[in-house]
């Protein structure tokens, strides 16, 4: 049997008291996982804060090259990377290996943003006192970088933390999820093979209330990135301090289906993202709203979609929908299901547990009081709701206390305008599902959703300060 330490200051360490890590589907011991003490949380981020002075010393190409490296070990492990998640997290495996090519990607884009880290000039003489004065900022790594990151996407949610963080050149105290800590663990060992220096990245794994909580609150931390519920992102914003922080903390995804819409294409997508990593993603297919000419038609085509799913080990190849993370998770989604269904709500499909597996489930008849509506679901269930119009499609949608990301499927550049400017989400994805993220672009949510914004390059600014340089000339202005 396995055993893995922690990581700190470039060492294995062993910390306190073993964490055991299940195959989802199974049940059975994969490993097990040092817990980090207070003792080891204090270590690893004074580790962090001595490798940030030479973090930030590292020259752009240099950070590049490292990352770029890291970038192709990760694919050449993709095989172990892709099962490891499979197993610990219950990802069924072709959604497995997409995961790793995504978190390769996203190394290899931190590698290339490391080179683009630049300022700009400031025109400090469009103001009277101004005048006589040459000015530009600079960008500068925060310092040490509390990444705190959820078990959905154990590979590629960390990348997106730990890789624009060095890519900036800062140091990282990492947190993975308890129930998917082993991709962490293989992570570091990449980035230390790809030369990353000692302390660049440190591994701790513990419980929210304790080793989060230490790092969230010690105040060497300049930097807090975080992905996971409401609760806990308000808790963070409680306890934290002054320091930058980025929360992205789901959503309950719309979709709208308008009447020139492709039913067949848009039913099979919505199939995918309500149901794929058995709706464990903060993007999944949540509320559907149809216009009733093409409610009945387009009901009728996701219940079909939906019934082929395959569900079973997520190390099938063939298998579509594994495991939920745990069997509480798929007994809190049976419940919620259950309450739906005695308020009114019918099932068209699924509302079938066994152990942690819980079957992709479609509903109707639910209304906007019901958890399954008003609530991030974060489970395989997805409900078709009849809208009188387009208006009140999109009332319907942003009826929500969330704002990560939401779609429309439409032929009509009018709606999609329609959307663009009626809807207060953070993304607005057309024609396909909300699930839809390419790992460049600006990703991150308005109201409960968040705070701040990741993809690469939006993610280095926001672990980067401004310093400000203003130079007072004595041989007339600047121009050219």
């Amino acid at each position: 049997m396995l055993e893995y330490p922690l990581f700190i200051d470039g060492k294995s360490v062993r910390g306190g008291a073993l964490l055991a890590v299940r195959n989802k589907y199974t049940g059975d011991l994969l490993a097990t996982v040092s817990t980090a003490r207070r003792e080891d949380v204090d270590a690893a981020i004074n580790a962090a804060e001595r490798a940030s002075q030479s973090m930030a010393a590292l020259p752009a190409f240099r950070r590049a090259e490292i990352l770029s490296r890291a970038s192709a070990l990760i694919q050449e492990r993709r095989e172990e990377f892709a099962r490891t998640i499979a197993a610990e997290a219950g990802k069924a495996l072709k959604y497995a290996r997409a995961e790793v090519d995504r978190g390769a990607q996203t190394f290899l884009i931190a590698a290339e943003e490391a080179k683009r880290i630049a300022g700009e000039t400031v025109p400090l003489d469009a103001v009277p006192a101004g005048e006589g004065y040459f000015g530009f900022f600079l960008r500068r790594p925060v310092g040490v970088v509390a990444a705190i990151a959820p078990f959905n996407f154990p590979l590629n949610l960390v990348a997106h933390k730990v890789a624009p963080a060095l890519a900036a050149g800062n140091a990282v105290v990492l947190k993975p999820a308890s129930s998917t800590p082993i991709t962490s663990v293989k992570l570091c060992e990449v980035l230390a093979q790809a030369g990353l220096p000692a302390g660049g990245l440190n591994l701790v794994v513990g419980g929210g209330s304790t080793v989060g909580e230490w790092l969230v609150t010690d105040p060497r931390v300049a930097k807090i990135t975080f992905t996971g519920s409401p609760t806990v992102g308000r808790r963070i914003t409680a306890v934290a301090g002054i320091k930058k922080i980025t929360l992205e903390l789901g959503n309950s995804s719309p979709v709208i289906i308008a009447p020139d819409a492709d039913l067949d294409f848009a039913a099979k997508r919505c199939a995918m993202g309500a149901f794929y990593n058995s709706g464990q993603v903060c993007l999944s297919v949540q509320r559907i709203y149809c216009q009733r000419q093409v409610y009945e038609p387009f009901r009728d085509l996701f219940v079909k979609a939906s019934l082929a799913m395959v569900v079973g080990d997520p190390l099938d190849e063939g298998v579509d929908v594994g495991p939920m993370i745990d069997e509480g998770e798929a007994a809190r989604i049976e419940k919620w299901v259950e309450e739906a269904r005695g308020a009114g709500a019918q099932i068209l499909a699924g509302a079938k547990r066994e152990g942690a597996v819980y079957w992709p489930t479609v509903l109707t008849g639910v209304d906007a009081t019901m958890k399954v509506v008003v609530d991030e679901a974060f489970a395989p269930v997805a409900s078709i709701l009849p809208s009188d119009d387009f208006e009140s499609a999109l009332a319907q949608a942003d009826a929500t206390a969330y704002g990560l990301q939401a779609s429309v499927f439409t032929r009509d550049i009018d709606r999609v305008f329609r959307v663009i400017s009626r809807l207060n989400f953070g993304g607005i994805v057309v024609n396909d599902a909300p699930v839809f993220r390419a790992d460049h672009m600006p990703y991150g949510g308005n109201r409960q959703s968040g705070i701040g914004r990741e993809g690469v390059r939006y993610a280095i600014e926001e672990m980067t300060n401004i310093q400000m340089v203003a130079i007072r000339t004595t041989s007339g202005p600047i121009s050219g």
